[in-house]
């Protein structure tokens, strides 16, 4: 048995650098998992920080300095927090207030409607087990109103962390911009000088993941606004708190589409009936989720990610449930980065197989 250990250990750690890379690894999910919270604002700038370097690097190439390109990204990040502090967050706060209260017309709407069931199928179902529903559905969003306004009171401590969030992380932003390549130069320096195999993840991550991250922003930003304004036209009840929804549902591939349907569907059921308006609604929101994943996906993400959708789904699950939200909006990347990981790893007998397979052609 510990031969076969040995034999399996020597045939993938080998390598000092294999060994090498495997510590980082392990050393950096340990900070992250044990520090996270602590490391938060450093974490959220160098994300921030990422997103913008394309931006630097542009500006840099219509022959702007270095110093004035960070303070124009700088600056649109300001602006853009400005944007969704003093107005995104109040909008969407009353939003949501208004369906709050709003939840139980909505539920006596609704019971009016199910209750017209036992009287069309009566074989199917009756007016007692209508009843049951809607008291047990009654009782439970009871539960989540007492869960969540237990949860509020608990965590007002956590608002002063969010202003300070405010200030801090753009600073963070400004200097990881500004020092990025004392940053890389003095993390490097810590390596050894020959790395074949972190070099070729590097460069096959670093374009793919920049691409990744700026283009699901871009997508988000689209398809939201886009909501937004369809919403607004067609009139529907709290058309900011749904396009934000619509906007941030591209983040789960095959899962956020199919679940924000039911909301956006179910609240234009509600306002209108199932009359004209309500059709309307449904196929304009079909044809944006058409348009996004015929039109713009394709547009923004040329060089598509070669994972199965099983693997997909299993990394938006493993690792949002690790790091949250973060984690959602990573989990492609992240799944590319393990992928690229195993494809560069070097193995010890793979490495003699192959001189003796050229010996004998």
């Amino acid at each position: 048995m510990l031969k076969i250990v040995r034999g399996w250990f020597d045939r993938y750690f080998g390598e000092e650098e294999a060994v090498l890379l495997a510590f980082l690894l392990i050393a950096s999910l340990v900070i992250i998992l044990t520090l996270g919270s602590v490391l938060a604002p450093a974490i959220t700038a160098l994300i921030i920080a990422f997103l913008l370097q394309g931006l630097v690097d542009r500006l840099k190439q219509w022959k702007v300095p270095h110093w004035v390109a960070v303070s124009i990204a700088t600056c649109l990040l300001l602006a853009a927090l400005g944007v969704f502090f003093l107005y995104l967050m109040p909008v969407v706060w009353q939003q949501t207030a208004r369906l709050v209260a709003e939840i139980p017309r909505m539920l006596t709407e609704g019971q009016q409607l199910l209750l017209l069931l036992p009287e069309q199928y009566p074989q199917l179902i009756s007016e007692q087990q209508v009843q049951q529903l809607m008291a047990s559905a009654g009782r439970e969003l009871g539960a989540i109103g007492q869960n969540v306004l237990t949860y509020s009171v608990a965590n007002l401590p956590l608002v002063a962390g969010i202003f300070i969030y405010v200030i801090l992380v753009p600073i963070l932003v400004f200097f990881f911009l500004k020092d990025s390549e004392q940053i890389l130069c003095w993390i490097t320096s810590y390596l050894p000088n020959r790395r074949p195999m972190m070099s070729q993840i590097w460069h096959e991550m670093n374009d793919q993941v920049a691409n990744y991250v700026r283009g699901k922003v871009i997508e988000i930003l689209v398809v939201g606004i886009t909501s937004y304004i369809a919403f607004i036209m067609l009139g529907l009840n709290y058309a900011l708190l749904l396009g934000l929804a619509v906007g941030l549902s591209v983040l789960i591939p095959y899962i956020g589409a199919a679940v924000v349907t039911i909301p956006v569907l179910l609240i234009g059921l509600f306002q209108w009936g199932p009359g004209t308006e309500f059709y309307w609604l449904f196929a304009v929101y079909c044809v944006i989720q058409g348009l996004d994943g015929n039109v713009l996906v394709p547009l923004l993400f040329s060089e598509a990610v070669n994972l199965h959708p099983v693997a997909i789904i299993l990394a938006v699950l493993v690792f949002g449930g690790l790091w949250g939200f973060w984690g959602v909006f990573f989990a492609i990347p992240l799944a590319t980065l393990f992928k690229a990981i195993l494809n560069a790893w070097p193995v010890s007998g793979d490495a003699i197989a192959v001189p003796k397979a050229e010996s004998k052609a």
